[in-house]
């Protein structure tokens, strides 16, 4: 292994050459705190950067042994270094170039991700690392004070537990370990969601994830909703907790029933302190249905919501490139059974009202053989009913859903009360009221959640040479494809969609016309449990930064890339 002066040598031999002179660079340097690693140099000035890891002896980093015995803890403590890592990082600058060295930008939620690895025997930091130049020449000098002094005090100051606030960290570890156990005893006491009192939900403006700073009106539960769980850290937390079941969300507009929504809607994700949302914790497995006009539909069951189409096409296999407002939402909400939900989250205002309702004065005039959409307010209870899954709905132009919501919470500037025994009084004054019955004498609606089997060269397809990219957020290009998920709510960082790229490289994998979607998607998981998210990389050595996605997500990249085939449902 090669030490500190070599490096530096090596960089004053190729100052002032061309810029593929830093290929040279590539292997391990022992810098006495910690190895560099330099696993990829990149090809010129303006491209991606390199990768580079620092590898720091546990000893060295003296993290204390209680705080990373479990999984858990480690993707916390993971997490506070990667943003003490970004924090530092942010500080530098170089060559002119603000930020050279990089690690990816944590957000308000606590995600697995690859940026530090916690192991056995070490701290490994997984950086991005913009080689200095000048034009398109080496700036060598440059360079070696940016490897060879930056990154050893980089390291120090962020991953070595002397000099942290290990105060900040405990707590850290401390909050996720709190939050998780919460969500963990959701279920037992047959909740589906809970939102702490005190809880700040409004965000700073469209763009942003950030709490409002001024003018928010902390969160209060009605008491007829007030739970409260006593923690094995000795916290007690108090909040609204929401049963299973369907609960209905209203009030005036502006008044905060979106916003409570879209709180919800990232609770399946912890949050750090001071966010606002920290307990706001929803069941990992929740999912955000709308509709998505235009999306790609392949061999979905859409029959319990849509049947005897005009056109004659078989609904129970549906399939179509250009999904209209009511067949995608459909197809979305079947989709998320697939993939494992017990909990709907739909907002009225991101619907198609032909999907959602239908009143009485177009029954009467459109008879039921006519229609070929079931609504979903005909649909919501026995999904509960048969299959164990719940919504919590946002309609403020519609009380078709008052009578069949097992409860009704108002929003009134954000406040919420419990209007249950109003709108179900409300409900029965238009008879609107429906009474589950008997479950073993009705015929059952739903079918047995479907595992769709793609074919074995369903994601083995001309024009893919190069693994699947993510670009953004929101964009994967596979082949000549290209996945939008503009319309996956609860992707929440660009990390998550660099992962789902490359879920969907090793699904191709995997597929083999015999196993079937959930199965496959499964499998992979059980990988990363055992063996970590690196797992998912092409690349030995540094992975790229990558965050778990939930499952969900990998199911909704898959089930909206065009050139899905399918096989046959188990």
């Amino acid at each position: 292994m090669r030490g500190r002066q070599a490096l530096e040598r090596l960089l004053t031999d190729i100052d002032g050459r061309g810029y593929g002179s830093y290929k040279r660079l590539r292997g391990t340097y022992d810098l006495g705190l910690c190895r560099l690693v330099i696993d990829h140099v990149q090809a010129d000035p303006y491209a991606p950067p390199s990768k580079v890891r620092t590898v720091l002896d546990r000893a060295t980093a003296a993290l204390p042994d209680d705080l990373v015995d479990t999984p858990l803890k480690r993707v916390a403590v993971s997490d506070f270094l990667t943003r003490r890592c970004h924090e530092a990082a942010s500080r530098v600058e170089g060559a002119g170039r603000r930020e050279p060295i990089t690690i990816g930008a944590p957000g308000q939620q606590v995600l697995p991700r690859t940026s530090v690895l916690i192991a056995d025997d070490r701290v490994e930091a997984r950086w991005e690392v913009a080689l200095p130049a000048g034009g398109r020449r080496v700036l060598g000098h440059v360079a070696a004070r940016l490897l060879t002094d930056t990154m050893p005090r980089l390291v120090e100051s962020s991953l070595c537990h002397p000099h942290l606030d290990a105060l900040a960290l405990r707590r850290h570890v401390e909050l996720l370990l709190d939050q998780e156990e919460l969500r963990s005893r959701l279920a037992q006491r047959s909740l589906v969601a809970f939102v702490g009192d005190g809880a700040v939900l409004p965000r700073r403006s469209g763009d942003s994830d950030l709490p409002m700073v001024e003018g928010a009106t902390p969160f209060s539960s009605p008491e007829t909703f007030r739970v409260n769980f006593e923690l094995s850290s000795g916290r007690t937390v108090t909040g609204m907790g929401i049963p299973e079941g369907v609960t209905v969300i209203v009030g005036g507009g502006y008044h905060g029933k979106s916003t409570l929504l879209r709180a919800l809607e990232r609770g399946v994700y912890p949050h750090i302190a001071g966010d606002g949302r920290e307990w706001v914790i929803t069941r990992p497995d929740a999912v955000t249905i709308r509709a998505e006009d235009g999306r790609a539909v392949t061999g979905v069951d859409i029959s319990p919501f849509i049947d005897d189409l005009p056109s004659g096409t078989d609904t129970t296999r549906f399939t179509t490139g250009n999904a209209s407002g009511s067949t995608s939402q459909a197809a979305n909400l079947v989709e998320a059974i697939e993939a494992g939900t017990s909990l709907l989250l739909i907002d009225e205002d991101t619907s198609a009202t032909n999907f959602m309702i239908r009143d009485e004065p177009m029954r009467r005039l459109i008879p039921a053989e006519r229609e070929p959409i079931i609504p979903f307010v005909d649909r919501i209870r026995p999904l509960y009913t048969e299959l164990g899954v719940s919504t919590i709905l946002v309609a403020g132009g519609s009380g078709s859903f008052f009578g069949v919501a097992d409860r009704v919470i108002a929003l009134d500037a954000y406040v919420p009360r419990d209007v249950t025994e109003a709108a179900h009084a409300i409900a029965d004054s238009f008879g609107l009221r429906r009474v589950d019955g008997d479950p073993t004498q009705r015929t059952r609606l739903f079918p047995e959640v479907p595992n769709r089997v793609p074919t074995g060269s369903a994601l083995r397809t001309r024009g893919r040479t190069t693994p699947a990219k993510a670009r953004g957020r929101n964009v994967i290009r596979y082949g000549a494809h290209t996945i939008e998920l503009n319309a996956v709510a609860q992707l929440v960082d660009p990390a998550q969609t660099t992962a789902i790229a490359r879920f969907l490289d090793r699904l191709a994998e995997l597929f083999d016309g015999r196993r079937g979607i959930r199965d496959a998607v499964e499998q992979l998981y059980r990988r990363i449990d055992e063996d970590g998210l690196d797992v998912l990389s092409p690349y030995s050595g540094h992975p790229g930064h990558l965050a778990l996605p939930r499952p969900h997500e990998v199911h909704a990249a898959l089930n909206r890339y065009r050139g899905l085939a399918l096989t046959s449902r188990k």
